[in-house]
């Protein structure tokens, strides 16, 4: 959906760890209903760029603008509100709470959304939540927790969903489920911003794809261009 409204934009940001500078004038968009994909090898600064733009990490320089509202500068819990959802690296759910609790602790519909997401809609998407609904954050599979993780952050019902490592050490079988959801909640028209290491996966569901190198975007386009250069795929993707 390239025709879509532009709903994030991340200008020439630079963002430090202490005296260590990670991200040198990043820059990606995204439009509305659109899935973008955020590609590069360990350590390029995909994760930075994700925590920049929650303000968990915040850029030294640069703009973010969300819905054409700058955040950068704002609280992380301020962004969230404003309607990112973020399924982070390594799921953090809560592990003393249990699944039903995980889902409902975040919930809000602060856009007012026609038709938002509740747990009965969170149960059809993941039917395991489901059957695990009593138990508690720490007793579920990295898969569980992964549906958790993306159930949670959709009860939020956000303008701009944001998975860092969508599929990352999960079983394949769960890696199937999970693109599955993505491309029904692409097709839903929910708006994706996804990291993930599957080139095949990704080029088949995202619309357009940003490469990340060495804390800059170096590349950027659509699926179809992306599979006619596996040369670019080689070099920056290390495939």
């Amino acid at each position: 959906m390239a025709e879509g409204s532009l709903l994030l934009e991340v200008e020439a940001i630079e963002t430090c760890y202490g005296l260590s500078q990670v991200l040198f004038g990043m820059s990606l968009k995204v439009r509305a209903g659109e899935m973008v994909a955020l590609m590069g090898r360990n350590g390029m600064g995909k994760t930075t760029t994700i925590r920049s733009i929650m303000g968990l990490t915040p850029a030294r320089a640069g703009q973010i603008r969300l819905g054409g509202k700058e955040v950068r500068g704002m609280p992380p819990f301020r962004i969230a509100q404003l309607g990112i959802g973020l399924v982070p690296e390594g799921r953090q759910i809560f592990p003393n709470l249990t699944v039903h609790e995980n889902l409902v602790a975040a919930s809000a519909n602060r856009l007012g959304g026609a038709n938002p997401w509740t747990i009965d809609r969170i149960h059809a998407l993941f039917p395991r939540l489901a059957e695990r609904r009593a138990n508690m954050g720490n007793q579920l599979s990295g898969g569980e927790q992964q549906m958790l993780a993306i159930g949670r952050a959709l009860m939020t019902n956000p303008r701009l969903l944001i998975l860092d490592e969508a599929t990352e050490g999960l079983a394949p079988l769960i890696r199937v489920e999970i693109w599955n959801c993505l491309s029904m909640l692409k097709a839903q028209g929910q708006s994706v911003l996804v990291i993930d290491k599957n080139v095949e996966h990704l080029t088949r569901i995202a619309d357009r794809h940003f490469i990340i190198e060495r804390g800059r975007a170096v590349w950027s386009g659509t699926s179809e261009q992306l599979i006619a250069e596996p040369d670019l795929q080689h070099k920056y993707l290390g495939i």
